[in-house]
């Protein structure tokens, strides 16, 4: 974990001057099941890890590059209401937040690569935003899905602070796993399909490009 630290450039980009609430739009909602998940089973060798760092296009465009990583689904977790639509979370009243539910063969790209991942590429010391992305549905949070999860990312958490790597103290959540709740169907695989849109070319698409320079050993082929 601690060579993972000697490379401490933050992929979180520049100002943001546009918002991923901004970009909704009520008549293209896919009213899909919302399928919820409260548990994590391994399938296939794979595990999961449970992100949430900002608007949730930003957190899936960039895992989606890393080598064993299988899928990266957008949705939402830690709220109060169950079901949530996109809508009722930009709200900022269903205490949900958004978060990337992260399949990936641990074989490949371990836990502690991907919480290097996670912090590199957002502000954690942001309070409940990132960017103009203002709302504790955009906050800074780990779900850990068991108790060595829970372990390292408070371990490195401790470590960040310690070190100085941010002037000011990581803010990120680290809670239980408890619901997942999948988001619409146009939320997923989002820069990839929407690659024009003016958030996707201003606020994604640097914020890969920077992923790709920064992260360049760790991409799948």
């Amino acid at each position: 974990m601690k060579k993972l630290f000697l490379i401490f450039s933050v992929v979180s980009g520049s100002t943001i001057f546009t918002s991923c609430a901004q970009k909704h739009n009520d008549t293209d909602v896919s009213n899909n099941s919302k399928s919820a998940e409260t548990t994590t089973k391994k399938l296939n060798n794979m595990d999961t890890a449970i992100f949430g760092a900002g608007c949730f296009w930003c957190v899936e465009a960039q895992f989606q590059l890393l080598d064993g990583v299988q899928s990266v689904t957008s949705g939402f977790s830690g709220g109060t209401i169950e079901k949530p639509t996109y809508k009722e979370v930009c709200t900022g009243k269903t205490g949900h937040a958004e978060v990337c539910k992260i399949a990936y063969d641990p074989a490949k790209v371990s836990y502690d690569e991907l919480l290097a991942v996670f912090w590199k590429t957002h502000d954690p010391t942001q309070l409940n935003g990132q960017g103009n992305d203002m709302g504790t549905q955009y906050r800074s949070v780990i779900f850990y899905t068991s108790e060595n999860q829970k372990a390292l990312a408070e371990k490195y958490k401790k470590e960040l602070n310690a070190s100085g790597a941010w002037p000011k103290p990581i803010v990120t959540e680290i809670s239980p796993f408890t619901v997942f709740y999948k988001a619409e169907e146009y939320h997923q695989n989002y820069f990839n399909l929407n690659g024009t849109e003016s958030y996707c070319q201003f606020v994604i698409g640097p914020k890969v490009e920077k992923f790709k320079k920064v992260f360049k050993g760790k991409l799948k082929h």
